[in-house]
């Protein structure tokens, strides 16, 4: 509790290194793993570490820490970090890495409920397909800063437009496959609805890999499609006078 507001803040976060399905050429469930969550009262959980159970893939050291607590500089609000850190990727030794970061720090303010965002700290170390290195156009400020009228960030024209922008050099590529023209052209009939925005970290994947590049979206051939950096912004709870999310 803040002792200049009285406001409350209870805090969430949840992390875990690794999750999906193969299709090709195994069909294999990934299970999340070195899941954790945050105390809604904050503190640091303890940090998780497993490996996984999935044949020939081989992250040595996952970790997943979560913290919260209050800023320390007065008149300020609440910061959460949440960290997901894999270390030694393997998967089919086809897609490799020495060390990927996932990074999440959100302050929320004492007035008002938008927090900022940050994602300082992402980062691809020498990632690898079939040993060829891809190259990363990284936007850790995607989201930008929060507006000083407290919107929501899905009714800021800024940010707004730098998904747009990433949505159309999507768009643009002549032979996208049919499943992504249909999700990206979905995704921009959507953007600037209030319930929330799908965009990515990565604005643009390189390199002379087998496979094609489509923006954050790599398909590897008899392997299958992978995708980078990806972000789901969901605002909840709208207060019903203002419009902003709770």
């Amino acid at each position: 509790m803040s002792e200049a507001t009285g406001r409350t803040h209870h805090y969430h976060a949840e992390a875990s290194v690794l999750g999906g399905h193969l299709r090709l050429p195994l069909c294999q469930e990934i299970k999340p793993q070195a899941h954790v969550k945050l105390s809604s009262e904050g503190g640091t959980s303890p940090s998780a570490r497993r490996t996984t159970g999935l044949r020939r893939s081989s992250p040595s050291a996952p970790r997943t820490p979560c913290r919260g607590q209050p800023q320390l500089e007065a008149g300020e609000g609440w910061t959460t970090l949440t960290s997901s850190v894999i270390e030694g990727l393997n998967i089919l030794d086809v897609i490799t890495a020495d060390r990927i970061v996932g990074q999440t720090i959100t302050n929320h303010p004492l007035v008002g409920y938008v927090p900022s965002i940050s994602f300082l700290g992402t980062r691809f170390e020498n990632l690898r397909i079939a040993g060829n290195p891809v190259e990363l156009d990284l936007n850790h400020d995607i989201f930008g800063p929060r507006a000083d009228d407290d919107a929501p960030y899905t009714k800021n024209p800024d940010f707004l437009s730098r998904v747009s922008r990433q949505y159309e050099r999507i768009r643009e590529h002549k032979d996208l496959p049919e499943d992504l023209i249909d999700r990206y052209n979905r995704l921009s009939s959507t953007l600037g609805s209030r319930e929330g925005v799908e965009c990515s970290l990565v604005n643009q994947a390189d390199g002379r890999y087998p496979g094609r590049s489509y923006g954050h979206v790599i398909t590897i051939p008899n392997i299958g499609t992978i995708t980078l950096g990806k972000l789901v912004l969901e605002h909840e709870h709208f207060h019903e006078e203002t419009g902003v999310p709770r």
